[in-house]
């Protein structure tokens, strides 16, 4: 990405430092919101109401007398609480986004000119890794190591991408140059954690059983999930608008806040079905 083209550009980096207030006062409004209703409003639900929280346990080998080593379940380690944890993954974007618009600002519009955003990946690694363990939860999975191996893996594809970034930062996306593996590294390790819930699917015999909500969840999530590397490599092929590393960085913000927000409100929806 050229410099002339940012300076050519009506997409500008003062517009989009003031875009990252707004969208961070939008999650933080939503944030907010959601631990609102998370510890004053749930609780006062009517009993026919879930308890929206995912119990976390562990799995080891035991020596039983006559039986030799026998898988076994511990007690729970832990419960998950669904609903602040949602709560926490707007409210986190929404600190990253004050970060860059104020005390980041001067750093971040010196990366956006060498077509990077650090702060965007580390965000990202936290964030959207919470967002699909949650996913992964609602279809079954149980145990600290899987959520901790789903986490893992959907933060080193995060980490690709600032790789990808740092390593084609500055070039002309037309040039024909662009180093793409951490493109493909990243969206190979990205499909760990989907393997990983299509398989807890795959194994559930009442899967019949899985309320309509979760589906939902599911089905958004993913297409939201998949439109981030459609953006990337609009942006490193140069397609369009897309040659300025801007647009791209302008959808990256306007994908997260779309995911985030759908996300959150069937996740709402959720917490009013019948138990």
């Amino acid at each position: 990405m050229a410099t002339q083209a940012l300076k050519e550009s009506k997409l500008n980096i003062p517009r989009l430092i003031r875009f990252n207030k707004i969208m961070g006062s939008v999650h933080l409004v939503q944030g907010v919101a959601m631990m609102i209703f998370a510890f004053f409003v749930y609780p006062n639900l009517s009993d026919n109401q879930a308890a929206f929280e995912i119990p976390v346990v562990g799995q080891y080998l035991a020596f039983i007398e006559g039986q030799g080593l026998v898988l076994t379940t511990t007690d729970t380690l832990f419960n998950l609480p669904f609903l602040p944890m949602t709560a926490s993954f707007l409210l986190l974007s929404a600190l990253f986004h004050f970060i860059i618009a104020i005390p980041y600002k001067k750093k971040y519009a010196e990366g956006l000119e060498q077509g990077i955003n650090k702060l965007r990946w580390y965000e990202y690694a936290l964030s959207s890794s919470l967002m699909i363990v949650l996913i992964s939860a609602l279809f079954g999975v149980r145990d600290i190591a899987v959520f901790a191996l789903i986490a893992l893996a959907n933060a080193a594809m995060n980490l690709f991408g600032l790789d990808m970034e740092l390593l084609n930062g500055g070039k002309d996306k037309t040039d024909g140059k662009t180093n793409w593996l951490p493109f493909i590294f990243g969206s190979v390790i990205g499909l760990a954690p989907w393997v990983a819930i299509a398989l807890y699917i795959g194994v559930n015999p009442n899967i019949d059983q899985v309320p309509g909500f979760v589906w939902a969840i599911l089905a958004t999530y993913f297409i939201a999930f998949n439109t981030f590397p459609v953006n990337m490599y609009l942006q490193y092929a140069g397609i369009g608008k897309f040659k300025n590393y801007l647009y791209g960085e302008r959808g990256y913000i306007i994908l997260s806040l779309v995911a985030k927000t759908l996300l959150t409100w069937l996740v709402l929806f959720g917490a009013f079905q019948p138990s």
